[in-house]
């Protein structure tokens, strides 16, 4: 069944105002404690590109350094990265420091489950034919790059050359053709899918997905991406 916007905005509604409420306690701790430990704020926010390419401000909690991105990899984070501070750590781990983007959701900024936003760097790196595809949507808290990436700091620790170069030339392409795959394949049982698998995830993290027996014609990796990819 095809994903209509009226039906989508209707579940991400109703998901985001029932995650909220579940995850208020959550909420207060994790601004209580890093009110204490971060010495930058507790929500941080950042330009991304939105539906039709309009910027819009991402809400995160803290986890790095002030001016992180001004310091070693930029906009890329490894496993172990030294601007990462340990209470930090545990939320990038526990997917935890994702949650405020509940409240884009509820604002209409993003849905539930689309092409993850980027920062316009990042969202360049994309081939320009899957630019215009992604475009078309709003960027969502989850999809089926995301999930595919979510070790992507562990996958960069493996690469010997320029982490930087590889993730451009890599990964960035490969992670927009699969968005650009779940824009021209959007539906509501896809929609739902991503949901339950995104949970699976989070809660099981070493739960394993064969990607292309269960999303047919999904694009595939690049061979010297592939290798890392363990395909």
């Amino acid at each position: 069944m095809e994903l209509n916007n009226i039906y989508q905005r209707f579940f991400d509604i109703l998901f985001s105002i029932l995650a909220i409420v579940i995850f208020t306690p959550i909420f207060i701790v994790v601004a209580i404690i890093l009110s204490l430990v971060s010495g930058d704020g507790v929500i941080y926010r950042q330009k991304r590109v939105g539906l039709n390419g309009e910027m819009f401000d991402i809400y995160k909690f803290v986890t790095m350094i002030k001016n992180s991105e001004q310091m070693g990899t930029g906009n890329i984070t490894l496993a172990n990265d030294s601007r990462v501070f340990p209470f930090g750590k545990f939320l990038r781990k526990s997917k935890i420091n994702e949650l405020p983007q509940l409240f884009n959701i509820l604002k209409g900024d993003m849905s539930i489950i689309g092409p993850r936003p980027q920062d316009i760097i990042s969202f360049n790196a994309f081939n320009k034919r899957e630019q215009e595809i992604i475009k078309r949507t709003k960027p969502g808290l989850s999809c089926l790059a995301p999930i595919f990436f979510r070790n992507e700091d562990e996958i960069l620790d493996r690469v010997s050359s320029d982490k930087n170069n590889f993730h451009d030339q890599y990964i960035a392409p490969y992670k927009g053709k699969i968005e650009a795959w779940y824009v021209q394949n959007r539906s509501l049982s896809l929609y739902f899918l991503l949901i339950w698998i995104t949970i699976r995830v989070v809660l099981f993290p070493n739960h394993k997905i064969n990607y292309y027996e269960k999303f047919k014609n999904i694009p595939t990796p690049p061979k010297r991406l592939g290798v890392l990819l363990q395909l």
